[in-house]
This record gives C-alpha cells, sequence and structure tokens, in this order.
C-alpha cells in the first residue's frame, strides 16, 4: 500500500501518527511527545524522528500543535464558519516535506474556544454530509456543537472530564475510587438524581467518602456514583443542545457508551462515531483541499 500523506493528531500528551494512502491507514504509530512537553524548536525534529522510515510526503496535523504555545499558531476561525478544515503552513521544513496544521474554531459569545474537534466535525460531515443537528464530543472538555447547512453554528464547552479527573485522582474521593470500571446501575441512578435535583447530587460528592468509611462502599460503585452526578449535572446544563435533536457522539467507545447510555434514559437515541474514524475523515477533507489550492 502507497503512502502519500501523513494524518497527524498532536495533543498536549501524545503524538498520533497514521501513514495514510488515500482515505486508508496502512500504519499507526503513537508516541508520548506531547506539545506540552516541547520548545517551538522541538517539533520539526520530533516529526522528523516519529515518522522515520515513511517517505517524504506532506503532513496535515490537527489538535494543540496549533494552539499559541504549540510549534506554529493556526488562528481560530469565527462561528457561524463552514465545518471545511482551514490550514496555516509550517514555513521552512527541511528536505521538502509540507506541514500544514488546521485551524481551530472560536466562539466570541459566549466565548469559547476548540482545537482539535473542529476536525472531527469535519469528518462526521465528510462520512454524513446530510447531517443536521448535534454533535457530542466527550472528553476533558466535553463540546456540543450545532451543526447545520454543513456549517458549525455555535458550540457550548463542558469541564465535565477535567473534573472527574481532579476528584477522582487529587481530591478525597481518590481513596474511594480504586482501579475498577463503574458500576452502571449507580452511573444510571446518578445520572438521573443529579438532573431531577442537582443540589442534592452536589451536596451527595462527600457522601461517597464517608459511606467508603463507614460502609465499606464498592469502589465500582462509587465511581459510577461520581460520574453519573458529573455526567448528569452536565446533561442538565446542555439540554437545550439535545433536547429534540438527532445526535452523533464522537470519541472514545467507553467514554461515548457512558453519554448514549445517559440520552437514552432521558429518550434520545444517539449515533455513536469513533474519535479515530472522524479525525481521519478530517484530516483527509484538509488534505483533499490543500490539494485544490495548491
Amino acid at each position: 500500500m502507497s503512502i502519500d500523506w501523513i494524518a497527524a493528531d498532536w495533543g498536549t500528551t501524545n503524538l498520533r501518527l497514521w501513514a495514510m494512502s488515500g482515505r486508508k491507514p496502512a500504519e499507526r504509530r503513537v508516541q508520548a511527545r506531547g506539545m506540552g512537553g516541547l520548545r517551538p524548536d522541538e517539533f520539526a525534529p520530533v516529526l522528523a524522528e516519529a515518522t522515520q522510515g515513511w517517505p517524504t510526503v506532506p503532513v496535515v496535523a490537527c489538535g494543540m500543535v496549533g494552539s499559541r504555545q504549540g510549534w506554529v499558531e493556526a488562528p481560530y476561525v469565527a462561528v457561524p464558519c463552514p465545518a471545511t478544515p482551514r490550514m496555516v503552513t509550517v514555513p521552512g521544513q527541511p528536505g521538502g516535506r509540507s506541514v500544514g496544521i488546521v485551524c481551530g474554531v472560536r466562539q466570541n459569545s459566549p466565548a469559547d474556544v476548540m482545537r482539535g474537534e473542529e476536525t472531527q466535525i469535519a469528518g462526521l460531515l465528510a462520512l454524513s454530509p446530510e447531517f443536521d443537528g448535534i454533535a457530542c464530543l466527550p472528553g476533558t472538555h466535553t463540546k456540543w456543537v450545532r451543526i447545520s447547512a454543513g456549517e458549525i453554528c455555535n458550540f457550548k464547552s463542558f469541564m465535565t472530564g477535567e473534573l472527574f479527573g481532579l476528584l477522582a485522582g487529587q481530591s478525597v474521593l481518590r481513596h474511594s475510587m480504586g482501579g475498577a470500571d463503574g458500576d452502571m446501575e449507580a452511573f444510571r441512578a446518578a445520572v438521573s438524581d443529579a438532573m431531577a435535583r442537582p443540589e442534592r447530587g452536589f451536596g451527595g460528592l462527600f457522601q461517597i467518602r464517608a459511606e467508603t468509611l463507614l460502609a465499606g462502599l464498592d469502589p465500582a460503585i462509587a465511581k459510577g456514583r461520581l460520574s453519573g452526578t458529573l455526567i448528569g449535572w452536565e446533561l442538565a446544563a446542555a439540554r437545550p443542545w439535545w433536547l429534540g435533536c438527532d445526535v452523533t457522539i464522537i470519541g472514545a467507545p467507553a467514554l461515548s457508551a457512558l453519554y448514549a447510555g445517559a440520552l437514552e434514559a432521558q429518550g434520545v437515541p444517539a449515533a455513536l462515531m469513533s474519535d479515530e474514524d472522524a479525525t481521519l475523515a478530517g484530516l483527509f477533507a484538509a488534505h483533499q483541499k490543500s490539494l485544490t489550492t495548491t
């Protein structure tokens, strides 16, 4: 299989690379060389090392590599805007390899930004051109994005994933979590309680720790209750984004399944798309656009 371009998802923590033959990945590599640990002069040599053995073909990258602290700032495009990716070119690359970085998207009022998710949205529309509805992109900062007529209309971010990481990993609740997966029955009950009585859910966070001490609460139930409470609060706040809408969830399978289950309990069936499929389809759209504009 011939390699004619390279797709890159370069985040804060990791660099994910795919050697591509048209739309199809021929080889995948992952390195813990995210932009968060690199100086500006280190990006080019890290990319050269990570792609060693692959041909000198164009690279199309998305993610935090295009942030102000990244390799080259790829400025935000204001909504409403076409979902087709826009790119900036990294100047002065040795060996004749071109590197393009996809621009992020901004919303001026209420203020919000995304970087990386816009590529997955482009991928959603590349794979489902007639899609008109809401894309939910769960992660560290979950995005709810309204899409219509091929445009990103507006969006809202929630820090649910980061809050879960902080509470489960750094707060007193870390002693209750263990390494178990969350109990789904406890998760669904916590989602329902958090949406119906948010104040009770807030008061119940420390109760997770107290029940661990006094009643030996199962870590799986503790984790299910914590994640269910946080996602339930998010769904309550995001109700205008999903109520009565077609929803597609783009993300990692386990986390997407939690959101899908929570929405299904509210009578909203959601379609699922893997984050890798969406990312590669969006980067391919960016690559194709670059070929037509050069």
